[in-house]
C-alpha cells in the first residue's frame, strides 16, 4: 500500500523512517515529494503500524494523518 503524510512543516528523518519501516518489512520505502512534504511510504503494513513506526522516529503521527494512496498495481508483473 501507498501512504502519504502531510509533514506541516515538521521535519522527517528519512533515513530513521527508512530504517524502521525496513525492521519491519524489509521491502518498504519512504522518501520525500520534491517539494518537501509530503512524505510517501511503501509498504505491506496497515495505517496505524505506519503511525507508530513515524511516531517512533520522532516524527509525532495519529494514524489519522496517514492517507492510503489508490492503487497503481496494473497487475502486470505478477502481482
Amino acid at each position: 500500500m501507498e501512504y502519504e503524510i502531510a509533514l506541516n512543516g515538521r521535519v522527517a528523518n528519512v533515513a530513521a523512517v527508512n530504517e524502521a519501516l525496513r525492521a519491519a518489512d524489509p521491502a518498504a520505502l519512504a522518501d520525500l515529494h520534491a517539494s518537501g512534504s509530503p512524505l510517501r511510504v511503501a509498504t505491506t503494513l496497515g495505517a496505524a503500524e505506519v503511525a507508530a513506526l513515524l511516531s517512533s522516529t520522532g516524527l509525532d503521527t495519529p494514524a489519522s494523518a496517514v492517507e492510503q494512496q489508490p492503487s497503481t498495481c496494473c497487475g502486470g508483473c505478477g502481482g
